[in-house]
């Protein structure tokens, strides 16, 4: 059993709240209280159950002979995943008698931004996710790793990891137009996989980077634009001030919450944003929060 301590404000139910918003969703299970997902340690996948108890997260691998490397890997990508570094006190704060946000952050305080440690898997992620609904995104992300990533059979249930570059880097694009990719999301996902295996891009590469040598790190792959790098930049890194301007979920939150008749301009919502300086992914997170 490893135990990781949780933040004072950490709600792990908003959490599972988002973990299970697709049943779709083919990369984690959500049974009850308890989240299984499926690590690669030793090229292997291994099935780590995560609980929440008196103040702490507990992960428990189905081995029990997990190495002392191996549960430090485990409590990193548990604490990247569920967003437990991040002093929110500051955002709460600012928030706290805001028009817009106040309501939401009382409503959904603890809410964190639950992550992709993977950059690999974030950016393909955003990539499958434009311009279609988030219901056939899914149907595409289950198609996409069940044929091409690793799995594990555990009391009779698979359990998948998301393709690695190498793998995905191989495929001929008329494998992901099979499973309905469009050509150029196809094209896209195939060059981004290259992008990683010809080491142009890397988590490591990108870390401390500032927001804006990331995102130009980033969009020098074709087929990373200024939304899918804010997108990562906020899901893998955390950056607080990565700003998805041209999120069509983020304007019709906004137009839900002031009670608009058509979805904001991007001028309007740049102009609403100027007081969440710093804190855009988070303000971002609680509008998303708020959609039905």
């Amino acid at each position: 059993m490893i135990t990781i301590p949780t933040p004072k404000d950490f709600n792990f139910e908003h959490t599972l709240s988002f973990l299970k918003r697709s049943p779709k969703e083919v990369l984690h299970r959500v049974e009850g209280d308890t989240v299984l997902k499926a690590l690669v340690m030793n090229e292997q996948p291994v099935v780590v159950a995560i609980t929440h108890h008196d103040g702490a997260l507990r992960a428990e691998a189905n081995r029990g002979d997990l190495t002392v490397s191996e549960k430090d890997f485990v409590t990193q990508y548990v604490r990247e995943w569920f967003d437990l570094d991040t002093n929110m006190e500051p955002f709460y704060k600012l928030m706290a008698k805001d028009e817009l946000l106040g309501p939401l952050v009382k409503a959904y305080r603890g809410y964190r931004i639950v992550g992709q440690p993977d950059l690999f898997e974030s950016l393909v992620w955003a990539v499958l996710g434009q311009q279609i609904n988030l219901a056939f995104a899914y149907t595409l992300k289950g198609r996409f790793v069940e044929s091409f990533g690793k799995a594990v059979d555990w009391r009779g249930v698979p359990y998948f990891v998301f393709p690695e570059a190498k793998v995905v880097s191989e495929i001929k694009p008329e494998q992901l137009l099979a499973l309905q990719f469009s050509r150029q999301k196809a094209a896209y996902t195939i060059n981004i996989a290259q992008a990683f295996l010809d080491n142009q891009v890397s988590k490591e590469k990108l870390r401390g980077m500032t927001l804006e040598e990331a995102k130009a790190e980033l969009t020098r792959i074709k087929g990373v634009g200024n939304w899918t790098a804010n997108y990562a930049l906020m899901k893998t890194f955390r950056y607080a001030d990565a700003f998805p301007l041209e999120d069509a979920g983020l304007h019709n939150a906004i137009r839900q919450q002031l009670g608009l008749k058509t979805k904001p301009s991007l001028d309007r919502v740049k102009k609403i944003f100027r007081k969440y300086k710093g804190w855009e992914a988070y303000a971002t997170l609680y509008l998303w929060k708020s959609l039905k």
